[in-house]
């Protein structure tokens, strides 16, 4: 009587330390800060292709331009939707960029606190010593937003780049969800060939 034996995938598991550098890295890697730079710029483009769109400029391919050349993400071309993009992706672009320069501002602000701290701190944070209040600022305001802004700035942009594929591009035609049909008909080859063994087995059986 045939046997037959299963191979299972074993998913990598990252280890602790592996996440706690990967938090460490982020605020200085060079994606955190291409994220950045579409965060804040992606308002002003759009608010400009608005009256451009309207006399007809091809506002949808320079808005994928952007994410393209910022973010990495390839969409295909898709319909003529530049101007519904620009006006429907304003109030996040909007919310987007105040909360990147903001939250990015808030790092030297408080890593810098004694050049803006007064004579007093018995009222500052962490005071009433001067030495308190400074590292009160520089660990949660300066370091805790350095640590923070990355990881906040990766779902805000996933937010702006799920609105851009509805109306920039058709989802199925772009290069994530080519990768995405790529990695799932390995997974259903895996099955089949596995699904091919049984029956080979049975019939040996």
């Amino acid at each position: 009587m045939a046997t037959t034996t299963h191979s299972t995938r074993r998913l990598p598991v990252r280890e602790p330390a592996a996440h706690v550098r990967g938090v460490l890295r982020a605020p200085f890697t060079a994606g955190t800060w291409r994220r950045a730079a579409y965060q804040v710029s992606a308002l002003p483009v759009g608010l400009a292709c608005v009256p451009l769109a309207l006399c007809g400029a091809p506002t949808g391919r320079w808005q994928r331009a952007l994410i393209r050349r910022l973010l990495g993400i390839d969409l295909a071309a898709g319909p003529r939707a530049g101007l519904a993009h620009a006006l429907l992706a304003a109030p996040l672009n909007l919310v987007t960029a105040v909360v990147t320069l903001y939250g990015w501002s808030l790092v030297p602000m408080n890593l810098g606190w004694p050049l803006r701290a007064g004579s007093d701190h018995s009222d500052a944070w962490g005071g009433p010593t001067f030495a308190g209040a400074w590292a009160f600022h520089a660990v949660v305001g300066g370091l805790g937003f350095l640590l923070l802004m990355p990881w906040l700035g990766r779902g805000l942009t996933r937010l702006q780049t799920g609105l851009a594929r509805r109306l920039l591009a058709r989802p199925a035609l772009t290069a994530d969800a080519h990768a995405h049909a790529d990695a799932d008909g390995d997974a259903d080859a895996d099955a089949g060939g596995d699904a091919g063994a049984d029956a080979d087995a049975g019939g040996a059986a």
